[in-house]
């Protein structure tokens, strides 16, 4: 049960890391804007090197800020949840710690989905269009491959309950 928890926060940590990076970067798209060498993020882009703030009040980015928001959120609470998962007390016998942060982790990576979904929709349909010469970046990678750290705590998470589960049905009382 220890190895899948200790699989589950190392997922985890790295997972909301990956998540805080790639929100607050400013790398999610490339592209070359009158010859000049251009790239975007959440809450600024940047023209060479200057950049701006993003004034423009656009519902997809709104929309894919607040779901990373939310998605740190809940991988952040799931690391709590998960370290508290190591000092089982039996006071605690109805609330499975693991199982909590199994749950919490597939809710930040439903979040963090649904914001790359936006993004990546909007971009392709949008903003590709706008922009001949354009790619996304390591920021928006960055976001994938949190998914994947999160979606994985939250699966060694849940297998740290089943084998409790497991253990704990098997005992005789």
């Amino acid at each position: 049960m220890y190895s899948f928890m200790g699989g589950g926060l190392f997922c985890a940590w790295v997972g909301t890391i990956l998540l805080v990076v790639a929100t607050a970067t400013d790398h999610w798209m490339q592209y070359r804007l009158s010859g000049a060498f251009a790239h975007q993020g959440l809450w600024r882009y940047c023209l060479g090197s200057k950049c701006y703030l993003q004034t423009e009040s656009i519902a997809y980015w709104n929309a894919t800020r607040a779901f990373m928001i939310l998605s740190s959120l809940c991988a952040t609470s799931g690391i709590i949840m998960g370290i508290m998962a190591f000092a089982q007390q039996p006071a605690f016998t109805r609330f499975s710690r693991p199982f909590s942060a199994g749950i919490v982790f597939f809710a930040s990576t439903f979040f963090v989905l649904l914001a790359l979904a936006i993004y990546t929709g909007v971009t392709v349909s949008f903003l590709g269009r706008r922009f001949g010469d354009w790619r996304f970046s390591w920021s928006y990678i960055l976001g994938w491959v949190a998914l994947l750290m999160t979606f994985f705590a939250g699966i060694f998470y849940m297998c740290a309950y089943r084998m409790n589960e497991c253990r704990r049905l098997s005992t005789p009382r």
